[in-house]
């Protein structure tokens, strides 16, 4: 074949047919035929080999490319990282730019040193008042301490969300929102003597200068300019929080409370100047705090920031424990105060660690919740502490139930499944507090509903299926009859909140089925099944549901009933294993079997037109095989399945027996003696 002959296989026009005839009538006898199919097996070769080549030198190329790319995308990686510190260190460059330009509202007012401090104030909350947008309460009575701009971070990742400014007073915290144009917009006040401070430890390339501050809605991070204007808030909050329990005469605020000490001691001292007070004064030194008490808060409070809560948690109940047994030196009763502050701070910083994990799955939401309720427990906040799991097991519960609704899933089977393994955490973690086992009991009464109220909405409308219904509920059953493992039993209350509604789908199936009952007329004829293997499958079919057919099979391919009667003992014994499931429910056992019985009298009463030339015989036996053979093996099934015997059934057995019938007597013999 010459080779400029090889184009004509690469047009998009070729055809083969037309191809191999043309080469026929071109060859003259079996050799040259055989000699161009040779040279065409060459050419196929040779193609192939070169495909083949070509193959392996893409994937070669391709091999190379991955690489680059695997390269390039670990440059990118590393540029990414670049260029995310850059945009980290730029934010936080821009941040505290913003933070100098709104740091304070009253510094940049002029003030007049000849006026006394108590004008200063008024004149200080008057300003302070006409730069809030927006807010209403009165702070005429206050005492203003200190007020700045600071960034509010967020609690779970430490990302900025917006610019806050600050008003702290003596016994209210104002927070306002800096907008865009600069002003200040009111967000909502916090009552001092209810907010704790905590110092955040720094961590690189996550978040500097952070304060934590404990109020009545929760944890708020607020980021500071920097390292000095954290102390400084952190002191004036402590000024705040402590300006209640100390009484001060009117004028500006308090002083720290180490110059306050500094004061008290000094007039201690001046008034203990005669030799007769040296007694007194080796006294006021020796009931001095020791000094692992004296700076117990402290430690206290470095803990709970680095979230040591177990060696917080030890040392406020040491300290607890020698104050109880020793509290007559000079500050006892401040130390007091601040270890129970701190135990306060303490107890919200856990129940703020208990309540984070709701955006967890529910296996993550209890590892997580172990290590603060076990310490809450220990603390006496038993009952707060089981309110907050079980709503943050509610939320994961709810939250599985979607997503297995979504993918087609058991949602029966993970719910009590979910359900016990809240159980026995729960229990493990309140084992030693019985009164919090009722707020177990109510809880799972109410997820309970809420999931039956889940199930009706989306697997037991109107018009479901009997099988369907019989499934679900069974799928209910199974998983809530093993929780009374742990000693939980839910399966009387499931059947009350379900009862109502497979009350009304029963009812709706017995009217539709029995109305269906009839639409096709029957030709009352033996059921032709054309052939061997549909014959077959049929047999095979009733065999599997305890349905022997072999003896009324006649000719090759014919069942000696008619079609209808085939398609009803189907039909009527796949009902009756619906209806026996829902019967394990006492309250349903009754509307399962009505339901049977009218459907089996309504079949067992149609009878052929009286137009038409039919077998009376046949007819008979049709009807005597549903009521010999067809009704006994639904009433065993019936029975096996929902181990109760079905009394209706069994009666309506016996009125389609009718009346016994007398023995036949023998012509040879006489009842006369």
């Amino acid at each position: 074949m010459p080779e400029s002959t090889l184009t004509v296989f690469e047009k998009d026009s070729f055809n083969a047919e037309k191809y191999v005839k043309e080469l026929v009538q071109d060859c003259v006898g079996g050799p040259e035929l055989q000699q161009t199919k040779a040279k065409i097996q060459s050419h196929s070769d040779t193609v192939s080999s070169t495909l083949k080549k070509h193959v392996y030198e893409n994937y070669m190329q391709f091999i190379e490319t991955a690489k680059e790319i695997s390269h390039l995308e670990s440059e990118m990686y590393q540029l990414s990282h670049i260029l995310i510190e850059q945009r980290n260190l730029l934010s936080t460059l821009r941040d505290e730019s913003m933070l100098d330009d709104q740091k304070y509202i009253i510094e940049d007012q002029s003030v007049d040193p000849n006026v006394n401090e108590e004008q200063q104030n008024k004149k200080a909350i008057q300003l302070i008042k006409e730069s809030l947008l927006g807010y209403k309460g009165n702070l005429d009575d206050k005492v203003f301490i200190y007020e700045g701009g600071l960034i509010e971070l967020d609690t779970n990742d430490y990302r900025p969300i917006c610019r806050i400014h600050l008003f702290l007073f003596n016994d209210v915290l104002v927070l306002a929102k800096v907008k865009h144009d600069k002003k200040l917009e009111f967000l909502t006040e916090y009552d001092t003597k209810k907010i704790a401070v905590i110092n955040i430890k720094d961590l690189d390339g996550v978040n500097k200068n952070a304060i934590n501050v404990i109020t009545s809605d929760g944890a708020r991070i607020f980021q500071c300019v920097n390292s000095a204007s954290k102390l400084e808030w952190i002191d004036k909050f402590e000024v705040a929080i402590k300006f209640h329990q100390l009484k001060h005469k009117k004028g500006p605020a308090p002083q720290p409370p180490t110059s306050l000490k500094f004061d008290k001691q000094k007039s201690v001292d001046s008034d203990l100047l005669s030799p007769s007070a040296s007694a007194s004064v080796s006294i006021i030194v020796e009931k001095q705090a020791p000094d692992w008490l004296a700076s117990a808060p402290e430690e206290i409070q470095a803990e709970i920031a680095q979230r040591h809560f177990e060696d917080s948690l030890t040392l406020v109940q040491k300290c607890e424990e020698h104050l109880a047994k020793d509290s007559s030196f000079a500050n006892a009763a401040e130390i007091g105060e601040k270890i129970k502050t701190l135990k306060t701070t303490l107890s919200s910083v856990l129940m703020q660690e208990l309540s984070s994990s709701q955006s967890r799955s529910l296996q993550a939401a209890l590892r997580s919740s172990r290590r603060p309720l076990k310490l809450l427990v220990e603390m006496g906040k038993a009952r707060e502490a089981c309110g907050i799991l079980l709503r943050v097991c509610s939320t994961a519960i709810r939250t599985s139930q979607r997503q297995a609704r979504r993918n087609n899933l058991a949602v029966s089977e993970l719910f009590f499944c979910d359900v016990a393994q809240v159980s026995s955490e729960f229990l493990r973690a309140f084992s030693s507090k019985a009164s919090c086992t009722s707020a177990l009991i109510v809880w799972c009464n109410m997820e309970l509903q809420y999931f039956a109220s889940q199930l009706i909405k989306h697997y037991l409308t109107k018009d479901t299926q009997l099988e369907m219904v019989a499934k679900v509920v069974e799928g209910v059953r199974e998983p809530c009859s093993k929780l009374t493992d742990i000693g939980l039993d839910l399966s009387y209350h499931m059947e009350g909140l379900l009862r109502n509604t497979l009350e009304q789908l029963l009812e709706e199936a017995k009217y539709r089925l029995v109305d269906s009952i009839g639409r096709t007329e029957d030709v009352w004829q033996p059921y032709n099944l054309q052939t061997k293997t549909n014959l077959r499958a049929v047999l095979k079919e009733f065999e599997a549901v305890g349905v022997d057919m072999l003896p009324l099979v006649t000719g090759d391919t014919w069942i000696n009933l008619t079609q209808t009667t085939v398609n009803f003992c189907r039909h009527f014994l796949a009902t009756a294993e619906s209806c026996a499931h829902l019967a394990k429910y006492d309250s349903l056992k009754t509307d399962a079997e009505l339901l049977l019985k009218e459907l089996f009298l309504a079949q067992h009463a149609i009878k052929p037109h009286a137009a038409m030339n039919v077998d009376l015989n046949f007819v008979a036996k049709n009807k005597t095989y549903m009521s010999e053979v067809l009704l006994p093996i639904a009433i065993a099934r019936f029975e096996k399945i929902s181990d109760k015997k079905p009394d209706l059934l069994a009666e309506l057995q016996l009125q389609l027996r009718g009346p016994p019938k007398p023995k036949p007597r023998s012509v040879y013999k006489t009842d006369v003696l």
